[in-house]
């Protein structure tokens, strides 16, 4: 048997992390069965669905490492249309499912304290097809639903607590539920891997399996991800489109390595592995069942990591779209000419230790392409202080006496400047850094001045010192 597994997101909005996470442990369960992967963009939502919501879905994938053409599929669950309302036909005429004319206010004028959902009014009434009247699989009465669950062993249901559930609306258009097991079907899944939130419908999806005559599959519910209050990751309240990360300059093999721990660990004490260690270790029976936290913190801790290890021509390279700026990320603040590679080439070593994520690039070099820096005046006020005036004048008599303009120099200059004030280079440095760059803190001083050159570092610093006149 060819192992199939598949991965079936909404397009009605942007891709949450905890589908991503979903998608690569599908994506290396079948990598290490020798299986298939199969995407399915379950678009029967037209009210919501937008088809840039797919095309999001496609390109997180392409970034993740799940790239178009090395699964199968997309197919849209829309296509699949006749083949869910020849289903539900099929359990209608075989007597699992019965016509219901019954009204939410119906139910609910009928439901006490103690009954929960549907009552079964309906069941043995005999109503024919007709406007207006939903189809309910008729559960059977007694028995249970036993499921297999990879990660949760084997849940079981009492099927008296299953209420006759909708399979099909009135005016014919089957639910999710049967829709989604239909699909299985005709695709050959066999195996599920979906989150912890699906584990209530599992047994409705698995009664419908055994009622259309077909073994269902294997299932397992990886558990949900929560945020620092262990409430499941929202939308509305948390951060967690997968493109929002991506274009905040978080790495893929960051991002990814992050997400597969969300409930899994690799062997021995550590947790920053190669994805070709995960590819090989990660087991589904391995998974813990309890609520994964997603850490924010944790993850920029992880992506700065990432970035420390990437060679310097891959940092600089990886830097590019926030230097030039994309369709997706904002341009910077300065103008494509006044951009020089070199210089940037230059400081790259030394702004690659002090970011964790991409975008953070752009303040820490803003200074050497733009023609007047970017003066934080919160900065100015803390370093203008005074003896600033005095500081700035004799910094700028020592800068231009310089023979070699080299970050050495510049620093046993300001250093000598500082001390005849009975001054430490902490002290010294800072009126000079904020003239500079616009800011207290940053890239290393003196290699900034080496590389922004002694013109412009000069033209700077009686800038300044015009403004404390």
């Amino acid at each position: 048997m060819t192992v199939r597994v598949r991965f079936a997101p909404s397009p009605t909005g942007m891709f949450h992390v905890g589908g991503a996470r979903s998608a690569l442990q599908n994506w290396i369960f079948a990598k290490q069965q020798g299986g298939v992967f199969v995407l399915r963009i379950e678009d029967t939502d037209a009210a919501r669905n937008r088809p840039e919501w797919t095309e999001g879905i496609l390109s997180a994938l392409d970034w993740i490492g799940i790239a178009r053409g090395s699964y199968e599929g997309p197919y849209f669950q829309s296509s699949y249309a006749g083949e869910h309302r020849a289903a539900a036909q099929r359990l209608y005429e075989g007597g699992r499912a019965y016509y219901c004319d019954c009204t939410r206010e119906d139910v609910q004028a009928r439901t006490g304290p103690q009954q929960r959902g549907y009552d079964g009014f309906c069941r043995d009434r005999g109503l024919e097809p007709g406007e207006g009247r939903a189809l309910r699989f008729r559960t059977p009465d007694e028995g249970e639903t036993v499921v297999v669950d990879l990660v949760r062993g084997e849940p079981t249901f009492e099927n008296k607590l299953i209420e006759d559930f909708v399979i099909a609306r009135g005016d014919g258009s089957p639910v999710f539920l049967l829709a989604n097991v239909v699909d299985d079907m005709s695709m050959g899944i066999t195996h599920v891997i979906r989150a912890e939130e699906h584990l209530p419908n599992t047994p409705k999806q698995q009664l419908l399996w055994d009622a259309l005559g077909v073994k269902p599959p294997i299932w397992a519910h990886v558990p949900v991800v929560v945020n620092e209050k262990r409430q499941k990751l929202s939308k509305r309240r948390d951060k967690v489109a997968l493109e929002a990360y991506r274009d905040e300059g978080y790495l893929a093999d960051a991002m990814r390595n992050y997400l597969m721990l969300l409930g899994w660990a690799p062997s021995g004490d550590r947790e920053i592995v190669p994805w070709s260690v995960i590819e090989e270790e990660f087991r589904l029976d391995e998974v813990n069942p309890s609520p994964a936290f997603f850490d924010e913190k944790k993850l920029r801790a992880f992506n700065g990591d990432y970035i420390r290890a990437l060679p310097v021509e891959d940092f600089v390279e990886a830097c590019r779209p926030w230097l030039t700026g994309t369709e997706t990320i904002a341009p910077p603040p300065w103008q494509p000419d006044e951009f020089d590679p070199a210089a940037f080439a230059a400081v790259a070593p030394l702004a690659q230790t002090r970011i964790a994520v991409l975008s953070e690039i752009v303040p820490n070099v803003d200074f050497l392409f733009l023609a007047d820096p970017l003066i934080d005046e919160a900065a100015w006020t803390k370093a203008m202080k005074e003896g600033a005036a005095d500081l700035l004048d004799a910094a700028i008599v020592a800068f231009e006496a310089l023979e070699s303009w080299d970050a050495e120099s510049l620093k046993a200059t300001l250093e000598a400047v500082g001390a005849e004030r009975g001054l430490k280079l902490g002290k010294a440095q800072a009126p000079v850094r904020v003239a500079v760059t616009g800011r207290t803190v940053g890239l290393p001083l003196f290699e900034s001045l080496e590389v922004l050159g002694r013109d412009r570092t000069l033209t700077r610093l009686r800038a300044a010192r015009v403004r404390l006149v």
